[in-house]
C-alpha cells in the first residue's frame, strides 16, 4: 500500500446484524508511514438488490437501490504519519428488506470508505458488509393460526383393464413456523383399488422467484420424509414431523425483485398424486390466544397426545371431514411406517436440535439429543444453499456452517410447477451411476 499501512472499517461493538430504523456507526481507521495528502475522506452506506439470468453472475441484469448515504469525514488536508480514526454514523431506512443471497441474485448492504488523493495520485478504497434482519411477525399474516389442508382424488388404470380410485389428504398443524419449530404433518391415503401404492414422500420445499424479464424459479428440497406404500383396498394414516432449520423468511417485504415461498408437498409416485400445503417461515412465532382451545392429536401409538411444539402449544388436527369420500364405513385405518428421514442421525433416530446447533464449525456433526429448541435465540440466515453460508445469533460474527443432517443435496433451477424433486436416495444413486459411467 506504499504510504498507507492500514485502511479499515470497524462497526461499533463489532455488530454485524442490524434492524430497519437502527443506526449503524463505526470508525474508519487509517495508518500511514509517511504524510499523505488528500482531497477528501468519504464514507458511504448503501443497500441494494441485484438479480441476473445466469447463476453466480458478477454483473446484474436488474438492480434496485434501497438507500445510499455519503458522509465526508475530512476535507482536503494532509494526514501525518501515524494512526488516525474517523467516526461515522448512518440511519437505516425502516422499509429496507432482509439480507439475502441466492444463485441468481442477492440483497446486500455495505459501508465503503474512500480517500480521494490529488491528481495523478492513487485513490484508496475499503469496504465492509453488514446484514439486515427485517423481522417477519407471523401474527400479522392473515389466518396464520388455521390449519393448512389439501386433498386430491386420483382415478387410474392398472393391468390394462382394471381401474381404481385413490384419495390423498394432507394437513399441517399451522400455516406458519419459525426456525427450530416442528411441522406436524398428518396424511391419509384411501386406496380403493386392487393395486398397492408406491411410497409416500413429504418434502419441505423452498421456491425463490427472481423477477427478471423471464422470471427464474429456484426450487430446493430443504428436508424430506419417506413413508411406505398402502396396500390394495386399505385406508392408512401417516404422521410425521419436520424440524424447520435456519431459513430465509418468506416474502422479503420491501424487495420487488426477489420473492421467497415455502410449501409442504406430499406425493405418491404410483399412482401419480400430489398435494401442496403453502406455509410461511417467519421470525416471530404465532401467539395463540388463551381462549383458543386446541384439541390434542393422537400419536402414532393411538393414545395420548403429541408433545407441545417449539412454541409451547399443542397443534391440533382438524375435525373429521363430513364427506369422507372413498373411506367406506367401518374401514380400519392402518399406520404407515416411515422409511427414511433427512433429519435423522446415522442410527436412524430423529434429531432434536436447538438453534445454537447451527452455529457450529464447518462440517461439525450434530449429535442426537432431546433438548427443546431455545426460541429466545434469534436466528438469521441469508442463503438458500445446501449449506448455510452465513448464520449468527445476536451480534456474533457470521461464520460458515454446514449441516448434512438438515439439508439434502441442493436442487437448483427447477421450472415450476413440475414433478416433485428427486428423493435423497435417487439423487445419490444417479450420482453413483454417472460416476460409474465415467470409469
Amino acid at each position: 500500500m506504499g504510504k498507507l499501512q492500514e485502511f479499515d472499517i470497524t462497526f461499533s461493538g463489532n455488530k454485524v446484524v442490524y434492524g430497519p430504523g437502527e443506526s449503524i456507526g463505526g470508525t474508519v481507521k487509517i495508518r500511514t508511514s509517511n504524510p499523505l495528502q488528500y482531497k477528501a475522506i468519504k464514507v458511504n452506506c448503501q443497500g441494494s438488490c441485484g438479480i441476473s439470468n445466469k447463476m453466480n453472475e458478477p454483473s446484474w441484469s436488474l438492480e434496485e437501490q434501497y438507500f445510499s448515504s455519503t458522509l465526508s469525514v475530512a476535507d482536503k488536508g494532509t494526514l501525518a504519519a501515524g494512526e488516525h480514526s474517523f467516526p461515522f454514523q448512518f440511519l437505516i431506512p425502516v422499509a429496507a428488506p432482509t439480507s439475502f443471497e441466492g444463485p441468481f441474485g442477492k440483497i446486500n448492504y455495505r459501508v465503503r470508505a474512500a480517500i480521494d488523493t490529488p491528481r495523478f495520485s492513487k485513490d484508496y478504497k475499503a469496504q465492509k458488509p453488514f446484514y439486515l434482519l427485517n423481522l417477519l411477525n407471523l401474527n400479522e399474516v392473515p389466518d396464520i393460526e388455521q390449519l393448512s389442508y389439501a386433498v386430491t382424488t386420483k382415478k387410474f388404470s392398472y393391468l390394462l383393464v382394471k381401474t381404481g380410485t385413490l384419495m390423498l389428504k394432507a394437513r399441517s398443524d399451522l400455516r406458519g413456523y419459525i426456525p427450530g419449530q416442528v411441522i406436524k404433518l398428518a396424511t391419509e391415503i384411501h386406496n380403493k383399488s386392487g393395486k398397492d401404492t408406491g411410497c409416500v414422500l413429504a418434502s419441505l420445499i423452498q421456491k425463490v422467484t427472481y423477477k427478471t424479464k423471464r422470471p427464474l424459479f429456484d426450487l430446493r428440497t430443504i428436508a424430506e420424509v419417506e413413508g411406505a406404500g398402502v396396500k390394495a383396498g386399505k385406508h392408512a394414516e401417516w404422521r410425521e414431523q419436520i424440524i424447520v432449520p435456519p431459513l430465509p423468511q418468506s416474502v422479503l417485504a420491501g424487495c420487488s425483485l426477489i420473492d421467497i415461498e415455502y410449501f409442504i408437498q406430499v406425493s405418491l409416485k404410483s399412482p401419480d398424486a400430489v398435494v401442496t400445503l403453502p406455509i410461511y417461515i417467519g421470525n416471530i412465532a404465532v401467539n395463540f390466544s388463551p381462549s383458543r382451545t386446541i384439541p390434542s392429536t393422537p400419536n402414532r401409538g393411538g393414545g395420548g397426545a403429541i408433545a407441545p411444539g417449539a412454541a409451547g402449544v399443542t397443534p391440533s388436527a382438524p375435525p373429521a371431514e363430513p364427506d369422507e369420500g372413498l373411506c367406506a364405513a367401518g374401514m380400519a385405518s392402518e399406520e404407515i411406517p416411515t422409511k427414511s428421514h433427512s433429519q435423522q442421525d446415522s442410527s436412524g433416530q430423529p434429531v432434536t436440535m436447538s438453534p445454537g446447533a447451527f452455529g457450529q464449525a464447518p462440517g461439525a456433526a450434530l449429535p442426537p439429543g432431546h433438548r427443546r429448541p431455545d426460541m429466545s435465540a434469534q436466528m438469521f440466515c441469508v442463503s438458500t444453499g445446501a449449506t448455510i453460508p452465513y448464520f449468527t445469533e445476536g451480534d456474533v460474527t457470521p461464520i460458515p456452517t454446514s449441516c448434512s443432517l438438515i439439508l439434502p443435496p441442493e436442487y437448483s433451477s427447477w421450472d415450476y410447477p413440475h414433478e416433485p424433486p428427486p428423493s435423497y436416495e435417487e439423487s445419490c444413486s444417479s450420482a453413483d451411476s454417472s460416476f460409474t459411467g465415467r470409469q
